[in-house]
């Protein structure tokens, strides 16, 4: 069970949250399936809820990045966003609220985030995790571990997010680089496919490294330049050798047009209807035990685009989960 936990490390989701129009029906809409948790007062372990929903507010990992801060505000956005959205079938949802960062102490965020999601999944349950930086994805990870000894990652993204630890400080940038380094340290397999990789946007040696480390990617020239039944072959064979998946989901993967609210915006990224399909023929193979979804920093957002987008994600994610 998680100890109670301080005002610095974790926040209950505000009342005002899960909101939307009234005028219908019950359950048609996300805020009315959502059920809020408070860690300071319930136990992960009695919660029925087969999804838990939770947010990492965090953006010190791409501060440390030196990349542009905002992101520890997107898990409020997204959720105020989604929960407006309607929902076409039945389902229930555990919000257990935010994970925060303060006084720049992330590595401890980190393992908070890594208690929770592990003891959400020592419970049979699935995890969905809302950025905040992309600092998300090595915690996640893991929490997945003790459950899950072999994970298969895939992840939509502008970035390999291989990068070195900086003066030996975790960023948002770094977060595979830890986990391969990690499998390294079990000997076990690095299974990492990464979509949407930039050209511009990653050294020689970062795909140096993947080569190195044995990462399946496809860049995003690729992905445009290559049919659907391309892709998905591309991902049969990476998937065929894995019994579970982890999702991740950087909304720089998008082009600026419809994500400008993230600290890298790719002006070349993808379309919105490319990720989708890629993310429903995943989602179908019945192997995906945890998503999360980072980068979404609503100061640098124009007309909530990316939020917007995020919440669209995250609802087709409910539908082909």
């Amino acid at each position: 069970m998680i100890n109670t936990l301080p005002p610095s490390l974790y926040s209950p989701t505000a009342d005002n949250i899960w909101r939307g129009r009234t005028d219908t029906e019950a359950k048609e809409r996300f805020f009315q399936l959502i059920n809020t948790y408070d860690l300071n007062h319930d136990n992960i372990d009695n919660i029925s809820e087969p999804y838990i929903l939770s947010g990492f507010a965090s953006d010190e990992g791409i501060r440390r990045n030196s990349g542009r801060i905002g992101a520890k505000s997107g898990p409020d956005a997204l959720r105020h966003h989604f929960g407006k959205l309607a929902c076409h079938h039945d389902l229930s949802l555990a919000d257990i609220g935010n994970v925060l960062c303060t006084n720049q102490d992330l590595e401890l965020s980190q393992q908070t985030l890594a208690s929770i999601v592990s003891q959400s999944h020592q419970t049979n349950k699935k995890t969905i995790i809302l950025g905040g930086g992309h600092e998300i994805s090595w915690p996640h990870y893991q929490g997945l571990i003790s459950h899950f000894p072999n994970v298969g990652i895939i992840n939509f993204d502008a970035h390999f997010d291989l990068r070195p630890l900086n003066h030996n400080q975790a960023t948002s940038g770094s977060g595979f680089f830890q986990i391969s380094q990690l499998c390294q340290t079990e000997n076990k397999p690095f299974d990492y496919c990464c979509l949407g990789i930039q050209n511009h946007s990653n050294s020689r040696q970062l795909f140096d490294l993947a080569d190195e480390l044995n990462v399946n990617f496809m860049t995003a020239t690729e992905m445009r330049d290559n049919t659907f039944a391309w892709q998905t072959a591309f991902l049969d064979e990476f998937m065929l050798h894995q019994n579970h998946l982890y999702i991740s989901i950087c909304l720089d993967v998008f082009a600026e047009a419809f994500a400008p609210g993230v600290s890298a915006p790719q002006p070349t990224g993808m379309m919105p209807w490319q990720i989708q399909s890629l993310l429903k023929y995943i989602l179908q193979t019945g192997k995906v035990i945890a998503i999360d979804i980072a980068e979404l920093s609503p100061p640098l957002d124009h007309d909530d685009k990316t939020a917007r987008l995020a919440a669209n994600l995250l609802a087709d994610i409910f539908n082909f989960y």
